[in-house]
């Protein structure tokens, strides 16, 4: 708590509730974590807890009264389109999503674009990492563009048109306020990287992979200097507290690779971490803590738990981790494997990674993959967490896939319309049988078909009869051809089928078992799957 806060008398052992602590006279909050020290239920709080059904407003509050959860709101986003959302432990677990344009690819057109296509495929926050172009016009539009909390790494603005030694607390400061007008909801900021902990990398297998801790360790070694970030800290603060931007302390000594996971550099800067946590909410700032990348899975409990004692409980965003690094191409698979382990033992926030990482700059496909992939890794986390409500949508489609109700089934599903275009690949029939065991073999159909069992019987979920689905064109069939390299437009474009290649145009298809004989459902099969069947 901030030094001239003081704890009121009867709450010795109970420090942790808003109600516990006395702020000095004519104190105005300016946080969401003042706020909730305070005892105050802001809107933003509110919101969360409508978006979190499992929470209630005071326990929103209590969490980010005792430093568990952020709400990454600054108050200028809140004047455009920002739909305020939380990050902590007791919430469900979120998902970021890193774009931006680079000196040699993109633009502030395309970023906007994918932000858009981010959202659209379940990111919680955006970090615009821009590096090229108009860095100040990109940032913009991102912002008001967005329904999500927007991240940035300072820095790299910092050392546009100058050399990193150049940089002063002058250049940083005002940068940071510049950004925090704007709308910026959190700042990355690498100040836990410290002189004493460069010894610490020298036998490391890629050194510091981190761009913002890398660029801070030639400043220190260009100004034999303690990292000005750090020194400056509480500087950094007041600005941050004045719009109410979220720290999202950078681990700028991060490993890059298995070989040095888990090292003395690693847990050096962790610790540095814990001590300015507890700076920033002196100051009443919100705080949480960025995570390694490249972990092995048996080394992740530790470094989860690790991090939650260390750093008092704050919230943890980890990239990934990947647990190996010989698959480029596919670190979206690689990394969320890591991402629910790391969820699973403590971490809030998951940072996609995409199947360009450490190849390219992700393009709208690349966005959506990561995208899935890590509302895959995160859900299956909150389910395994037992987060109230989080596994019902995993049950209704269950129902819907023992009632063999494909429609609802695809309703249900996170990306209904790659789902039909999957099924309808083979067989565009909505009946009581898919392509993958046919008639004969269904196993769902058979226990339907037993009285024992109550699987699929569940009466809102039943369909009258077998439906025909529109068919795929010749054009559709070679979209199919190339599954794997699909682009998005190319899988929605699936998704848009014709009926007249099966001549359902006019009627449905009675090819459900029920509707009539076996032979029949059989023949039907085999023109679906196989061409015309000859009659006997």
């Amino acid at each position: 708590m901030p030094a001239d806060w003081s704890l009121r008398p009867g709450f010795e052992s109970a420090y942790e509730v808003p109600e516990a602590w006395q702020p000095p006279a004519g104190f105005q909050p300016c946080t969401q974590l003042e706020y909730a020290r305070l005892g105050m239920i802001t809107p933003q709080m509110q919101r969360v807890a409508e978006r979190e059904p499992h929470l209630t407003a005071e326990q929103v509050r209590d969490e980010v009264a005792a430093g568990r959860m952020v709400i990454p709101a600054n108050r200028q986003h809140l004047q455009y389109r920002l739909d305020p959302m939380c990050i902590g432990r007791a919430s469900t677990t979120k998902i970021n999503a890193n774009m931006g344009a680079s000196p040699i690819s993109s633009g502030t057109d395309e970023e906007v674009e994918k932000l858009k296509w981010a959202e659209r495929w379940g990111a919680d926050t955006v970090m615009d990492l821009s590096t090229g172009g108009d860095l100040d016009a990109c940032r913009d539009a991102i912002i008001r563009n967005s329904t999500v909390p927007i991240g940035t790494v300072p820095i790299y603005s910092m050392i546009i048109g100058r050399r990193i030694e150049q940089l002063n607390i002058q250049i940083v400061l005002e940068c940071l306020e510049h950004q925090a007008q704007q709308g910026v909801d959190y700042f990355t900021i690498h100040a836990g990287v410290l002189q004493e902990h460069l010894p610490l990398v020298k036998d490391r297998l890629i050194g510091i992979v981190s761009r913002g801790g890398s660029l801070l360790a030639k400043w220190m070694i260009q100004h034999n200097s303690q990292n000005l970030m750090y020194t400056h800290w509480e500087d950094i603060c007041d600005v941050l507290r004045r719009h109410d931007v979220t720290f999202s302390i950078g681990d700028g000594l991060r490993p890059g690779g298995l070989a040095d996971a888990t090292d003395a550099a690693q847990l050096a800067e962790l610790s540095t971490l814990g001590e300015l946590t507890e700076r920033a909410w002196r100051k009443g700032v919100q705080v949480m803590i960025e995570g390694p990348g490249h972990v092995p899975l048996d080394q992740i409990e530790f470094n989860m738990k690790l991090q939650r004692r260390l750093c008092h409980g704050a919230p943890f965003y980890v990239l990934g981790p990947l647990v190996t690094d010989m698959f480029p191409g596919y670190d979206h698979i690689t990394s969320c494997i890591g991402a629910t382990s790391a969820a699973w033992h403590g971490a809030s926030m998951l940072c996609y990674v995409t199947p360009k990482e450490h190849l390219g700059l992700p393009k709208k496909d690349d966005v959506k993959q990561g995208c899935i992939a890590y509302k895959i890794a995160a859900h299956a986390a909150d389910v395994a967490l037992g987060i109230p409500g989080s596994r019902d949508r995993d049950d209704e489609l269950t129902r819907a896939r023992a009632a063999l109700n494909w429609e609802r089934h695809f309703e249900l599903s996170f990306d209904p319309d790659t789902a039909r275009a999957y099924h309808d690949e083979d067989l565009d029939v909505d009946t009581d049988f898919c392509a993958m065991c046919g008639h004969d073999w269904c196993s769902v159909r058979i226990s339907k078909e037993i009285q024992l069992f109550a699987s699929g019987k569940a009466e809102h979920l039943q369909w009258e009869k077998a439906k025909v689905s529109a068919a795929l064109t010749s054009e559709q069939q070679e979209i199919l051809e190339k599954r794997g390299v699909l682009s998005p437009d190319e899988i929605h474009r699936l998704a848009s089928k014709t009926r007249r290649t099966v001549g359902a145009d006019t009627g449905k298809a009675s090819c459900h078992s029920d509707y009539v004989d076996d032979e029949d459902a059989r023949q039907i099969q085999l023109v679906q799957l196989s061409g015309p069947a000859t009659q006997p």
